[in-house]
């Protein structure tokens, strides 16, 4: 059993700066998430997309954020608990101990939920069977790894379309197939794919995958039944990812159609259970990335204080330490 003063469910954002707050404030932490990389929400839908509305940064990519949130964490070297669910939530001595999906147990003086919109789970590619983890990805942490290769982009929303643009000048070469003719994706972004040699393929889908243990080609049908090979080295699967609380609607906390109900301390219906970020409602709350910046370090705040009552509700401002 991993032991911590707080346990972090969701490493977006919010989480990713709780876990900064909490080392700060002097606090273990471990964070467990659902997808095997830290960055919630911007890791799997739009890493390489430009966020215009985030304090002090006038402009930054979502995964440079994602990796800046990291490296403000580390100074206090939070336990990351990755591709892993918590399942249970049950209480030791009043405080909590979760059961994580793999059988570990992480015991915790508070708990602060950050999961955004909940567990995140790509849609799978049918005939990706047996080659998941062999050229067959949902997200692209790092572009240089698909360097020269073929990438065959499965899709039709804003995240194809980005990695459309992301990996234009790393690939090989980049093909885009939609089983329609329509996309949902920026009008914008997809007349700037258009303008490079990016392929495009339409009313078309990916019927087959070939290759001797990893990814090697594709076979694509269109409507009128015909089948043409395209090599293909990396296959991404950007067909959106579906988000649910999963085993966290069973704990006995407060919702609102899917959202976890606070108070002003960030505090849930649940003892020493807190939450910030998308996931968290109350009456006036905007999702932004910025507001769960604010809800982390208020959860933390005060879940130090359910720690310890003796505790100091406000640590100080971080330009004052040492």
């Amino acid at each position: 059993m991993l032991e911590v003063d707080v346990a972090i469910i969701g490493a977006g954002p919010s989480g990713l700066f709780a876990a900064y707050y909490a080392g700060f404030r002097g606090l273990s932490v471990a964070v467990i998430d659902t997808l095997p990389e830290p960055g919630g929400q911007i890791t799997a839908l739009y890493p390489e997309k430009d966020i215009l509305d985030v304090a002090g940064f006038p402009t930054v990519k979502g995964r440079d954020l994602v990796a800046n949130l990291v490296a403000q964490a580390a100074p206090f070297a939070p336990r990351y608990l990755l591709g892993v669910r918590a399942e249970t939530l049950s209480y030791r001595d009043d405080s909590p101990v979760l059961r994580l999906a793999d059988g570990s147990q992480v015991a915790a003086g508070a708990v602060i939920v950050t999961g955004g919109l909940g567990g995140f789970t790509p849609r799978p590619l049918p005939a990706a069977d047996g080659f998941t983890g062999a050229g067959v990805v949902y997200f692209v942490p790092r572009l240089d790894e698909l360097a020269g290769q073929h990438v065959l982009i499965v899709g039709g929303g804003d995240s194809a379309f980005d990695w459309a643009l992301a990996l234009h000048p790393v690939a090989k070469t980049v093909t885009l197939v939609h089983r329609r003719d329509r996309f949902r994706a920026h009008e914008a972004t997809i007349d700037r794919v258009r303008a490079l040699s990016v392929r495009i393929l339409v009313n078309a889908q990916v019927t087959a995958l070939h290759g001797d243990g990893r990814v090697a080609a594709a076979d694509i049908a269109d409507n009128q039944g015909s089948t043409r090979r395209v090599p293909a080295d990396t296959v991404v699967a950007a067909l959106g990812f579906t988000a649910d609380l999963g085993p966290l609607a069973d704990w006995g906390l407060r919702l609102d159609r899917r959202h976890v109900v606070v108070t002003s301390t960030m505090a849930t219906s649940l003892p020493r259970v807190f939450a910030a970020g998308d996931i968290v409602d109350y009456p006036g709350k905007v999702r932004l990335i910025a507001t769960g910046f604010g809800e982390a370090a208020t959860a933390v705040n005060n879940a130090a204080v359910a720690i310890n009552p003796a505790a100091h509700l406000f640590p100080g401002h971080s330009s004052e330490g040492s």
